[in-house]
């Protein structure tokens, strides 16, 4: 009975060990392995919710960053981002103190749409020494680690403002003006290399008078009627952005002469849509600025989740006319 009773037991004994043996470390069932790989994977894409972002942007006197700032905030809550703005008002000295601010308040990423493409280095440097990563929104940065930047091609832009206007004036052509944005800023610098890449090439056009209105309906205002005064038989004004081109529309409205200037402004803002419809603007070149935010914040889950991201991510521009 003793000997029967010792190989049921050990019977068992290595029964059991085979057993055991088919589920050694390494040689798991491809399904678990399967599962964890996807849980992994699902981990680290879900690494941005919780993620706390500074933004910095140039100004809120404006409608095109009014957008600007609705899509980030819209774009971060749908995300579980928490976001803080900080607004420069123009001001590159604020938007330093800004910056330096949003970096001791707990942030992990930094988005800044600079006022001024030099100034703002400084800025970034800090973010840079304190190991914050920046990613550079609508307009970017002459210097520092940034680690994307996030825009609309705005020599592209220039130039879709540059053929429109050649193609509206024909072979007769004509004089005309340029209304330039804040000096030091990029988009200044983009969209006038781009409307000149398409105008210097025409003889028949000259651009009369070139001055800046600082993005500024109220200066574009008083800087066209200036301008108004001296040239009188201008046929075309191009504006770096909307708002100065609503101005100028305004000044041309006072001296009767809208009627045979064509307008081309920049940024597609709601106002300047309307007076595209009622006639009283010919065209703007459309950005889109929820969806430069929209984009922003989707590279601001890839930084967070560690994964590489493109340097510029574009945005489609349009001409709206």
């Amino acid at each position: 009975m003793r000997k029967w009773l010792v190989s049921i037991l050990a019977f068992v004994f290595i029964f059991a060990l085979a057993a055991c043996s088919t589920d050694q470390p390494g040689s798991g069932s491809d399904k678990e392995s399967d599962e964890g790989t996807e849980n992994q994977e699902e981990a680290k894409g879900d690494g941005a919710e919780g993620t706390k972002v500074g933004f910095s942007i140039s100004t809120l006197n404006n409608p095109f960053f009014v957008d600007l700032r609705d899509g980030a905030e819209e774009a971060a809550d749908a995300n579980g981002i928490e976001i803080v703005i900080a607004d420069a008002q123009d001001d590159s000295s604020k938007q330093i103190n800004d910056i330096e601010d949003l970096l001791q308040q707990d942030i992990d990423i930094l988005l800044v749409n600079p006022t001024d493409d030099e100034a703002v280095v400084a800025g970034i440097e800090a973010a840079n020494d304190a190991g914050i990563p920046v990613i550079t929104i609508d307009r970017s940065a002459a210097g520092g680690e940034v680690e994307a930047h996030i825009a609309s091609d705005n020599i592209a832009g220039g130039e879709m403002a540059g053929v429109f206007i050649s193609e509206a004036l024909g072979d007769e052509g004509g004089k005309m003006v340029e209304l330039e944005g804040i000096p030091g800023v990029l988009a200044t610098t983009e969209r006038g290399e781009g409307f000149h890449n398409i105008i210097d090439g025409i003889d028949s056009i000259e651009v009369a008078a070139k001055q800046t209105a600082n993005f500024d309906r109220t200066e574009g205002l008083s800087v066209m009627e200036n301008i108004l005064q001296n040239h009188n038989d201008i046929v075309a004004v191009f504006a770096h952005n909307d708002e100065m081109a609503l101005g100028a529309i305004e000044a041309l409205e006072a001296q009767g002469m809208l009627d045979d200037v064509i307008v081309v402004g920049f940024d597609a803002t709601d106002d300047a849509r309307a007076a595209v419809e009622e006639g009283r603007m010919q065209a703007t070149v459309a950005q889109q600025p929820k969806l430069i935010s929209e984009k922003a914040i989707e590279v601001v889950k890839e930084v967070a989740a560690g994964n590489p991201v493109e340097d510029f991510v574009p945005v489609d521009l349009e001409l709206v006319e």
